[in-house]
């Protein structure tokens, strides 16, 4: 396993749609996927695109920490293969992101506050979850880089951007949507 390098905002990798993923039983795919887990690992990161890897391949891995989960239960790390969100009500909550493509700022974004993931799993078996909370927004912003979206492109307000360490030395409220 590696530690892969990381995308940043500008490269072009990071402005397309990705293809699909059709060959899940490649060794290819495995060492990418444990490629993508090692870094993710590194980055100290709860999401990582095949993207952000300069990989064009609609994967993504995620997790969510006990600390930031809506019932203080961990998710542990996932791939989620070929996703598809289907958001479940039009109501959206706004929420500070960070992204390992865009070291060292963050902002406010809007996202679905409930949402359905459909996919596969690494092994060919299908996905089709109900997320809400962190889970739903690092589902979302993460199948967002396999459309070529990056955070800020859905940004509504550019007063609530910033670097990490202004941001911690003069907090923000989040804004009401």
């Amino acid at each position: 396993m590696s530690v892969l390098k990381i995308a940043r905002m500008g490269h072009p990798v990071l402005l397309r749609r990705a293809a699909e993923v059709d060959d899940l039983a490649s060794p290819e795919f495995a060492r990418l996927l444990a490629d993508m887990a090692e870094t993710l690992a590194d980055s100290g990161g709860v999401g990582l695109a095949a993207p952000q890897v300069f990989v064009s391949r609609r994967v993504f891995l995620f997790q969510v920490p006990a600390s930031r989960s809506d019932n203080g239960v961990a998710l542990a790390l996932r791939a989620i293969v070929n996703p598809v969100i289907t958001p479940l009500s039009d109501e959206r909550v706004l929420g500070w992101e960070g992204c390992l493509s865009i070291p060292g700022l963050r902002a406010v974004v809007p996202r679905y506050k409930r949402i359905r993931l459909t996919g596969l799993l690494p092994d060919g078996a299908s996905v089709d979850d109900v997320l809400t909370g962190f889970a739903a927004r690092v589902a979302q912003h993460e199948a967002d880089h396999l459309d070529g979206i990056l955070y800020p492109m859905r940004m509504e307000d550019f007063r609530y951007f910033g670097y990490n360490e202004e941001l911690e030395r003069n907090p923000v409220p989040l804004p009401e949507i």
